[in-house]
């Protein structure tokens, strides 16, 4: 069979891609997949590193406010319709799955144009417009949250499947712990913004560090993000980073599963694949969701977390040293609430979301063809 995947901008979106990719591979050994995306994304690093071919369309995002650069946008939009109309008539894939990002929008709508089977996979619990936009052109959206259903309405089949994962491997706490440096008779706070990093989040753990620092029964490991690194180092060298060696700062860490493991307490945004992430590894969480995402889905993200117990929200516009402080050292020492989050997260993973998803796809096809 052949397969067409449309996802990219961020790992959000590439990610479940890939692993949507892996679990059909495992059903149909043989088959032929093909990724699109833009030149602007991660799937040009991503995709590749897989060992995926990758094609790249003419599409970019649209600003909110009218300009010449909404219609530079509009004309890539057609430009970016008709390059995926025509990988289409050439691949014939027997079906495409898309995984959200700019390159979402033409490729769904050429295969619909094409007649070829569509699906979508929407990570977060407040679609955006393409993807509602999207929902009738679609035989079924896969959820990765429960609280999406009400805006695929149109399409034909709606399931709450979760979001699919790459692999976060098997190490136990100590040993991940131990490959990182960390000392195991401390807990271990986890604080991260993502790979481009969140200055907001970065410039609050600087203010908050004697605070942080002065519980000698905590460690951190704060990964800033590469395009924050230098700057958020400077602030933390004025604030004594030099002399504690309880303080770990990381740009970028390219195995965050192994962070992840060794963590009793994450504090980072609310995008949808980290909080899939935090949920199968049942880690209790501090959210600060991105403030300008589309449709401010990280809020309804973290919302449906702190719903069911899973985390503690705290907005971007009332983030401050104080406030963070204020949040992480009461929480890391509770047990028993910790213990309450961690049950509470594991209620809301779906490990076996590409799987899923795979079976149900495959059995449409199959269906279709009967």
């Amino acid at each position: 069979m052949r397969f067409l995947l449309a996802g990219g901008g961020t790992g959000g979106h590439i990610y479940p891609a890939l692993a949507i990719a892996g679990a059909l591979l495992a059903r149909r050994p043989g088959s032929e997949v093909l990724f699109c995306g833009t030149q602007a994304g991660l799937e040009t690093e991503l995709v590749p590193a897989a060992g995926y071919q990758l094609r790249l369309l003419s599409v970019r995002g649209f600003r909110r406010s009218l300009g010449l650069d909404t219609v530079r946008s509009a004309l890539a939009a057609v430009r970016g319709l008709w390059e995926a109309y025509q990988l289409l008539g050439a691949y014939k894939p027997d079906a495409v799955i898309g995984t959200g990002g700019y390159v979402c929008g033409p490729v769904l709508l050429a295969a619909w144009l094409r007649g070829v089977p569509a699906y979508l996979q929407e990570q977060n619990a407040m679609p955006g417009v393409t993807n509602r936009l999207l929902a009738r052109f679609v035989r079924a959206a896969y959820l990765g949250y429960e609280e999406g259903r009400p805006f695929f309405s149109q399409t034909r089949s709606v399931l709450w499947t979760g979001n699919p994962l790459r692999a976060l491997g098997s190490e136990e706490k100590s040993a991940a712990l131990a490959k990182l440096g960390l000392d195991a008779a401390k807990k271990t706070v986890l604080i991260t913004g993502g790979s481009r990093g969140a200055r907001s989040i970065n410039r609050a753990v600087a203010a908050a560090f004697k605070q942080l620092t002065a519980d000698h029964g905590v460690q951190f490991l704060h990964v800033t993000g590469r395009d924050e690194y230098e700057a958020t180092k400077a602030l933390l060298l004025e604030q004594g980073l030099a002399d504690c060696p309880a303080f770990h700062l990381r740009p970028y860490l390219h195995d965050m599963p192994v962070a992840l493991r060794a963590a009793d307490l994450v504090l980072c945004r609310a995008g949808a694949i980290a909080l899939a992430e935090v949920a199968a590894l049942g880690l209790p969480a501090v959210l600060i969701p991105y403030p300008y995402a589309t449709g401010n889905h990280q809020e309804a993200n973290a919302r449906a977390f702190e719903k069911r117990g899973a985390a503690v929200v705290l907005l971007d516009k009332d983030l401050s040293g104080d406030k963070l402080a204020g949040q992480l050292l009461p929480l890391v020492h509770d047990e028993k609430r910790l213990a309450l989050m961690r049950q509470a997260a594991k209620t809301l993973a779906k490990p076996g979301a590409a799987d899923d998803i795979a079976d149900h796809l495959l059995a449409d096809l199959a269906a279709m063809s009967v």
